[in-house]
């Protein structure tokens, strides 16, 4: 396996916070059980939330299609199990907002076999067509972003892919799903990876994986099916690695410019889990109705990595596994990117990695916030060397359009290494998730 300078190929700064991968990362993936009633919000991607094609009482099969894209940044929605929509109406989410949504009740003794579509062979099948495959099946990124994959596939005509890079990093702590798709659905990965091969016009495949996963490296690499372009690369652990551009850095030595985009540099960065998806229903013709779930953290009890169908309330699912009485806090994601809820009855949706549970032990019911002491950790530790100690201080005046000029606020993607190493206790991601969406809305209205 190729190590190409293991200790010289990363990016600039970083932190390592405990990895916490421990309780999850050798077990297999279960089948979660079906919950009696499903919630499924039209908004599970970024772009424009998918347009409802059923109506109240109607029964539905899995896998049937009951919402299509609306535009073309947008996915359908299908149903994760077979059963009844019972109501449309507003449903919760993770953001707290109100989208309009379906509650599916499932039929209690149904098999939910899932009915077989057209297959799509990589080989015969043009680009456009499987851009279209991946889009009808529902498909976004599976790493959290939950970003339309068949936008992220389309390749400007004035630029070229000259690499497919494979981000099987998961640098967050506590999730391991990545790292147990890589080991038991290795087939569809590289099924995958022909799909995207193709999509793309990229000559060759590379996989970046973090070396806490070596036996996952191992298994891929012993596993590349002849005459497929894939190169196996193992780089540090470190976080966030698991981000494009710093995962670009580490694997290929190229930097994408601020403001910029991998493909600027000839690259598209597609997550594992997300090729495997592909892989796994494009040759039956199907969309996509579960994705693996990692649920750990000190406050479960059945701690595990879970096929979990999409729309599973939350609630159910911490029924199901068993949790401690003294829950604190309740994460979508890992700690360092993921979202803490605020309800337990939002559903587990597309983009929806892990379910991590914390006690009080872990985290203490209020955490008081200090002056900063311009100390510099925050500037030591951001991946793509920004000043946040400076936006922060900023960002209390609410100069956010200085901000956004001065200092580069929109290069930042949150990955919240400035606040974790920061010793006064300062949400200084969160103040700079506050600001972007502030200059969005500004810049939005200036152009209307």
């Amino acid at each position: 396996m190729k190590l190409f300078n293991f200790y010289k190929n990363t990016f600039k700064h970083g932190i390592h916070p405990p990895e916490h991968k421990d309780d999850t990362k050798d077990l297999p993936i279960k089948q979660f059980s079906f919950a009696p009633v499903f919630i499924l919000p039209m908004e599970q991607h970024i772009g424009g939330p998918s347009e409802l094609l059923v109506n109240e009482g109607q029964e539905v099969d899995r896998g049937q299609l009951i919402a299509k894209a609306n535009g073309y940044m947008s996915v359908p929605v299908h149903a994760p199990v077979s059963g009844v929509i019972r109501k449309i109406t507003k449903v919760p989410t993770v953001s707290g907002k109100m989208v309009t949504g379906v509650y599916l009740e499932a039929f209690p003794y149904s098999g939910q076999e899932v009915r077989e579509g057209i297959p799509l062979d990589p080989e015969d099948a043009s680009k456009e067509q499987i851009l279209n495959a991946i889009q009808q099946a529902g498909i976004v990124g599976l790493g959290g972003a939950a970003f339309p994959t068949h936008v992220k596939l389309k390749v400007p005509e004035d630029k070229q892919c000259d690499v497919l890079l494979l981000n099987g990093v998961e640098c967050e702590p506590y999730l391991t799903t990545d790292h147990r798709v890589m080991l038991e659905q290795s087939d569809d990965v590289f099924m995958g990876i022909r799909y995207l091969l193709k999509a793309t016009g990229a000559k060759k495949c590379i996989i970046g994986i973090e070396a806490n996963k070596q036996n996952a490296a191992d298994h891929l690499e012993k596993n590349i099916p002849e005459g497929l372009p894939v190169e196996i690369r193992v780089v540090p652990v470190k976080y966030p690695q698991g981000a494009e551009k710093m995962l670009i850095t580490s694997v290929l030595d190229i930097e994408v410019p601020s403001g910029g985009l991998p493909i600027d540099v000839g690259v598209v960065v597609v997550n594992v889990a997300t090729s495997a998806e592909i892989g796994r229903l494009l040759p039956h013709g199907q969309g996509i109705q579960e994705r693996v779930v990692t649920i750990t953290g000190p406050g479960v009890k059945k701690k595990g990595n879970y096929l979990i169908p999409i729309g599973t309330p939350i609630r159910y699912v911490l029924e199901e596994v068993g949790i401690s009485d003294q829950i604190s806090e309740v994460y979508l994601g890992g700690p360092m990117m993921g979202v803490a809820i605020s309800n337990l009855d939002i559903p587990v949706v597309k983009g929806t990695s892990g379910i991590v549970v914390y006690t009080k032990d872990e985290v203490p019911d209020v955490q008081r916030e200090f002056p900063c002491i311009k100390c510099g950790s925050c500037v030591d530790a951001c991946p793509i060397s920004l000043n946040p100690s400076k936006m922060g201080l900023l960002s209390r005046v609410k100069a956010y359009d200085e901000m956004a000029e001065t200092c580069n606020l929109m290069d930042c993607f949150e990955c919240g290494s400035c606040s974790y190493v920061c010793p006064s206790n300062i949400p200084l991601v969160q103040r700079f998730r506050i600001a972007k969406s502030i200059v969005r809305k500004r810049k939005a209205k200036a152009h209307a």
